[in-house]
């Protein structure tokens, strides 16, 4: 009914066993009580009937033995030649099976006698059994209804999960729609939401898959027939050695654009590999002052200028640091390809509360905002290029568990920010240097 690795199985037996132990000690200790509070209440009578004797005296004027009937008694008056004096009780178990409750009690201390007071208790102690006996069945049947509402109580408790997993098992990549998280129990939402956010991000998956893909035959497709109509147009007639080596260099431009989109198709590819490489500790500042450093000298040859500040001194982090470097080389070669020259860039770094900010601000032409910036093939401004570098940094910063943003300026000032937010969840501020 249950694999080895049920949880619910492991809850039952241990159910099981808990329930078991408990209705023995249960059992026991009402057995116990029980007992001792009849063998109280047959002590205390047997004291209360010997104390009146012995105050009385009353058997110093009787025969050594006598009875009792009414009080069905026994009480006999012994000599004992060593005896502290102290009461005793005894349960002896005759030969003919019936049990007798013996005290001895002092009576007269001068002539070393005691009383000896004896009651039959053959009928309490069949009476013990039959309670004994009751105890067990009633907790016996209590333990069989706690196993019976264990088994549906767990299954129960895995009812949604049974229903996730049967949603999910009929879903497929085409056909992925939000879990209704309002209709599950209070304690299954978080796991809703996580599905539901996850199969959000399959769906804009499959979305980018296919527009990768259309795309991709696209941009490919043009460059091919640019070179196929002009080999064909060369063809037709003889041209001068200029002519042939104009055509060469149309087509030759035409192949570096071919070769340019399956360069970033391949680093789609190794992004991919990249996601799973193992995270390393890495300071984010030190990788963003390397990056400065390459930028600079880019920057001071195209005549444009690069600003930058760095808050923190010091940020730690846990993360695949080649795709934290395609989502900075992305937004830098993006910020550098649209800034005219003479203008500047700005690279800068803050926390904010406790995460932190990096941001990439040009003074380009600005984005359409309405339009999905990630989607690959999507190209803003009048600048060449496969439109695939937006979609690579998205995927990076997704996998590192990152957020990432671009928006126009808000200063005034025509261009864009390029924002990565990276989370404190994930990263630890280590203490400033002095």
């Amino acid at each position: 009914m249950f694999s080895k690795r049920s949880i619910r199985r492991r809850f039952l037996f241990q159910l099981i066993v808990a329930s078991a132990a408990l209705v023995v000690l249960f059992s026991s200790f009402l057995y116990l009580f029980i007992k001792q509070s009849i063998y109280d209440e047959k002590q205390t009578e047997l004291i209360t009937r010997a104390q009146n004797i012995s105050t009385s005296k009353s058997l110093t004027t009787l025969q050594q033995r006598d009875a009792d009937p009414l009080s069905e008694l026994k009480i006999d008056l012994i000599t004992l030649q060593q005896h502290e004096g102290s009461l005793e009780f005894s349960e002896i178990t005759n030969k003919d099976q019936t049990t007798t409750l013996t005290l001895i009690y002092p009576f007269d201390f001068e002539h070393s006698t005691y009383l000896k007071v004896s009651r039959d208790i053959t009928a309490t102690k069949l009476l013990l059994q039959k309670i004994l006996k009751s105890i067990f069945i009633i907790n016996a049947f209590g333990f069989i209804v706690i196993i019976i509402y264990a088994i549906a109580f767990s299954k129960m408790l895995i009812a949604p999960v049974s229903a996730l997993t049967r949603r999910l098992a009929n879903m497929n990549e085409h056909l992925l729609r939000p879990i209704k998280v309002d209709q599950l129990p209070e304690e299954f939402e978080p796991l809703g939401e996580t599905l539901n956010r996850l199969m959000g991000r399959i769906q804009n998956f499959v979305k980018y898959q296919k527009e990768l893909f259309i795309g991709t035959a696209h941009e490919l497709k043009t460059p091919l027939a640019v070179i196929k109509l002009k080999n064909q147009v060369t063809l037709i007639k003889k041209r001068s050695a200029e002519e042939y080596i104009e055509a060469i260099r149309i087509t030759n431009q035409s192949v570096d654009e071919m070769n340019k989109i399956v360069s970033d198709i391949l680093n789609i590819g190794r992004q991919e590999g990249a996601q799973l490489e193992m995270p390393t500790e890495a300071d984010i500042i030190q990788i963003l002052k390397k990056w400065e450093g390459d930028f600079a000298l880019l920057t001071h040859s195209e005549n444009k200028i690069l600003k930058t500040h760095f808050e923190p001194e010091s940020f730690t982090a846990v993360l695949q640091v080649t795709l934290l470097n395609q989502i900075l080389q992305n937004f830098l070669q993006n910020a550098m390809k649209f800034t005219p020259e003479g203008k500047s860039i700005i690279f800068q770094s803050y926390l904010n509360n406790t995460d932190i900010i990096i941001e990439v601000i040009d003074e380009g032409c600005g984005v359409d905002e309405t339009v999905d910036l990630f989607a690959p093939f999507k190209r803003q401004g009048n600048k060449s290029g496969a439109g695939l570098g937006l979609f690579l940094a998205k995927s990076a910063a997704e996998a590192i568990g990152a957020g990432i943003s671009i928006t126009n300026r808000t200063d005034g000032i025509d261009g864009t920010v390029a924002k990565l937010i990276l989370p404190a969840k994930l990263y630890c501020l280590l203490p400033q240097r002095k």
